[in-house]
């Protein structure tokens, strides 16, 4: 038994008229009796009553007309489904960050825009250590991901830059240079003792430019965590200047680097051929978001 059947006899039973449903149907009266027969045939059960003059449901027609109409229906419910998945327009994406990804908005930005358009695609998100994301992303285990740039980018993977600020000094309050009204120099923090976040890259710059190697005690992870360590007195860290707004800790302050802009990035990572019509969607999103300074 195919659908054709079932829309055959419940064409029929809805308007108890052969000819009729023939007619509905667009095959010929015979062709519907036929196909009713076989239905019988395969139920091994009588579906309607006839007389020259008038069609009715027996019991079992009236069962099967229950059921009937609800495979249908349940069917059309899987066609309109499939279809809205190869739109994109349900399903689910999984998404990695690292915590200062969250800090600039970009990643609640994206997210909130995406569920207003996209209401019935369910995004996970899920916060990981910059070292796991590339690996995930490549086994298909993430479908995104937002990161601090530098990162090594294989083949397969993608980038695109969501936001951009720069690199600043995080400072006991009582250290000495947090008393400064100028902009503090790479080489007055040669002597200083770094707790670093996971992106090294700002520290890295200083560095470099203050021509000293830098002597780290600790590196916690987060950028929560780094600032922590410095209200402790534990050190200085070079983080990037957003957290100057959005993390207030006691005992710490926050001070310029002087000279040019050590730029600080939050980039989009994705699949270079991402397949999945959901994942797509949030890509093209994404494509067509300037990156914020």
């Amino acid at each position: 038994m195919d659908i054709r059947h079932l829309r055959s006899f419940i064409t029929v039973a809805e308007n108890l008229h052969f000819s009729r449903s023939a007619e509905q149907l667009g095959v010929s009266a015979p062709t519907l009796t036929a196909q009713i027969q076989e239905v019988e045939r395969m139920l091994q059960a009588r579906l309607f009553n006839r007389t020259k003059r008038t069609v009715h449901l027996t019991p079992a027609g009236e069962i099967f007309l229950t059921e009937a109409r609800a495979t249908l229906e349940q069917l059309e419910r899987a066609i309109n489904v499939g279809r809205r998945a190869g739109r994109g327009q349900v399903g689910r994406v999984e998404i990695g960050y690292v915590g200062s990804a969250a800090f600039f908005g970009v990643l609640q930005e994206q997210v909130q825009r995406f569920r207003n358009k996209w209401p019935d695609v369910m995004l996970n998100t899920k916060e990981l250590p910059t070292e796991q994301i590339m690996p995930l992303l490549e086994e298909g285990r993430i479908d995104l991901a937002f990161v601090r740039t530098p990162v090594h980018l294989p083949l397969s993977v993608s980038s695109h830059v969501m936001a951009r600020d720069r690199f600043c000094v995080a400072l006991p309050a009582d250290h000495a240079l947090s008393k400064m009204s100028t902009d503090i120099l790479p080489r007055a923090l040669s002597n200083e003792s770094f707790v670093i976040p996971e992106q090294g890259l700002g520290l890295r710059e200083v560095a470099r430019r203050g021509k000293f190697d830098p002597h780290i005690v600790s590196s916690p992870g987060t950028l929560v965590a780094v600032l922590t360590q410095v209200a402790l007195g534990m050190g200085v860290a070079i983080i990037p200047s957003v957290l100057i707004n959005t993390i207030q800790l006691p005992n710490v302050v926050f001070r310029e680097i002087a000279g040019p802009a050590i730029v600080s990035e939050v980039a989009a990572l994705f699949r270079r051929h991402e397949r999945l019509p959901t994942v797509r969607n949030l890509i093209e999103q994404m494509l067509d978001t300037n990156c914020s300074a």
